[in-house]
């Protein structure tokens, strides 16, 4: 089959609040909206990307640019006979993986809607419900980050995710731990520490965390291997691993106990699937992590999630965490049991409220075959 049209959007979409990690902050969404069409049919994608290159290398205008000049081209010349074809068709490309995977998502939605499968079916997921935790931002002072998590565990919410950074790591978290002493917890440093602080990092293991996420460089892998030792708490690997053979290398090197997978940090659902289809063989457990997606990237890892090896909760979260209003007429809403339930209609059954993303559409563009 051969996609028809592309048409790219860049959407500038608030945040309720704007969230803070240890390398940067966000007002809202700035991702790039891909949409593909073929056969009468639509399918939709999105590149989470921020504003700014501070997660990974990306951001919204080098996606931008990456799709309109190399990728939307090979993909308008690609026969494709299924989704797993277009990582081949954009193997020439180095890196840009954020740019590669919203045009792969919108490929999936549009084969699964042409096939009439969900993309729970299509992934091979065995879950109608996926659980799901909730990321906190740092906050302003401790007081606040009390009141902030007691909202969302007040909300429904199980599991909770604290950023940190030097200065705001133990007392943070001790904080939330006494108040909390059974809470599902968890901490995530985004890279700022580095192995010297590794008997500083140690002492978060008396706070009883589900892990610890990406304490050291974005793109290491050696020095985690050497800081696991020194922890008690299960270390995680998130922004080391953009892709199959950074899993592998982290694997065989015992860097990791835990992987986080983010599909567009991978690159799409196909390295993502075989990511987790690797670690479950090494019974090593992944968990999906988030990138603030809008409720087109939502559904899309609602659906990834619902795979059997992922065993801990997700950054997922219920689409009004982050958004007043999304994109799509069927947000998601958290059930009762922390959890969400998987989309069952044909693709990734996002269903676009097209009115609402004219609104927020800063840029559009699009190529035809």
């Amino acid at each position: 089959m051969k996609i028809e049209r592309v048409e790219l959007r860049k959407i500038r979409l608030p945040y309720v609040t704007p969230f803070e990690t240890s390398g940067w902050r966000e007002d809202g969404s700035y991702a790039v909206i891909v949409r593909v069409d073929a056969a009468g049919i639509t399918g939709w994608g999105e590149s989470p990307v921020g504003s700014s290159p501070f997660y990974n290398e990306e951001n919204t205008n080098t996606v931008w640019t990456i799709q309109q000049d190399f990728l939307v081209p090979m993909l308008l010349q690609a026969d494709l006979q299924g989704p797993e074809d277009v990582p081949p068709a954009f193997a020439r490309v180095r890196g840009n993986r954020m740019a590669k995977a919203g045009l792969e998502f919108a490929v999936w939605d549009l084969f699964g809607k042409l096939q009439g499968r969900s993309l729970k079916e299509m992934l091979g997921g065995t879950r109608d419900r996926v659980p799901v935790g909730v990321s906190v931002g740092i906050q302003k002072d401790i007081d606040t980050l009390i009141r902030v998590v007691g909202n969302y565990l007040e909300e429904g919410y199980r599991r909770i995710k604290l950023k940190i950074r030097p200065g705001w790591d133990i007392e943070p978290t001790r904080a939330v731990r006494n108040t909390w002493p059974d809470l599902m917890l968890q901490v995530d440093a985004n890279s700022i520490y580095h192995l010297s602080d590794a008997e500083h990092l140690a002492r978060l293991d008396e706070f009883n965390l589900l892990l610890i996420e990406q304490p050291l460089e974005h793109d290491d892998i050696f020095d985690h291997a050497k800081l696991k030792p020194h922890l008690k708490t299960p270390l995680c690997l998130d922004e080391s691993i953009v892709s199959p053979a950074h899993a592998r290398w982290a694997i065989e090197m015992q860097a990791c106990d835990i992987i986080n997978i983010k599909p567009s940090r991978i690159g799409g659902f196909v390295d993502a699937k075989r990511i987790h289809d690797m670690a479950q063989e090494a019974g090593m457990p992944v968990w999906h992590g988030g990138m603030l997606e809008t409720g087109i990237g939502r559904a899309a890892n609602v659906a990834l999630a619902s795979l059997p090896n992922f065993s801990l909760p997700g950054d997922i979260s219920a689409n009004a965490r982050y958004f007043a209003r999304d994109i799509v007429h069927n947000p998601f809403t958290l059930n009762e049991d922390s959890t969400l339930t998987v989309p069952t209609a044909p693709g990734c059954g996002a269903e676009v409220d097209e009115a609402y993303l004219d609104e927020v559409t800063v840029e559009r563009w699009e190529m035809r075959a």
